[in-house]
């Protein structure tokens, strides 16, 4: 799953327009420019196509922590420069304000069945016996799960 596809599904499942979509960037403190914004939204094969990098997704992902807790005091955390999968799960994690029975009941509704000991291993550290990396496919039914659960009734839509 590359960077450009979890942004544009996050897009969708929160309904979210352009204005939303930067000044999710800017609650990070990251200003993007719109032509370049959309450009990130176009698919591979596009001529006009441009790689959303780790530090910019990790960016918008702080910035959708802001947008739905609001910032915390002090120095705001610094966006990774190297993301993984179980990083941007943990970064969901925090910005929906979800606990283990909200990611199984998510998973649930894409037909993925998990107990609460193999969602823990997520978010263990690297080098934890139990820790458990996160897949793509994982990503993958957590985003089809979040979007049933969402699309409809979405308590973050741009209004």
């Amino acid at each position: 799953m590359t960077n450009n596809d979890i942004i544009r599904r996050i897009r969708f499942i929160f309904n979210y327009d352009d204005s939303t979509m930067l000044s999710i960037f800017s609650q990070a403190e990251l200003t993007v420019e719109l032509e370049k914004y959309h450009h990130w939204l176009r698919k591979e094969d596009d001529p006009k196509y441009l790689n959303l990098s780790d530090i910019q997704l990790a960016t918008f992902l702080n910035g959708l922590i802001n947008k739905n807790r609001g910032k915390r005091e002090g120095p705001q955390p610094k966006a990774e420069a190297k993301l993984n999968n179980n990083l941007i799960l943990r970064k969901l994690k925090i910005a929906l304000n979800l606990n283990d029975t909200d990611i199984i009941e998510i998973l649930g509704l894409a037909e993925v069945r998990i107990g609460k000991a193999e969602i823990s291993a997520f978010f263990r550290k690297v080098g934890h016996k139990h820790y458990r990396e996160c897949k793509d496919q994982f990503l993958r039914n957590l985003l089809k799960g979040m979007q049933i659960k969402y699309r409809e009734n979405n308590p973050w839509a741009a209004t």
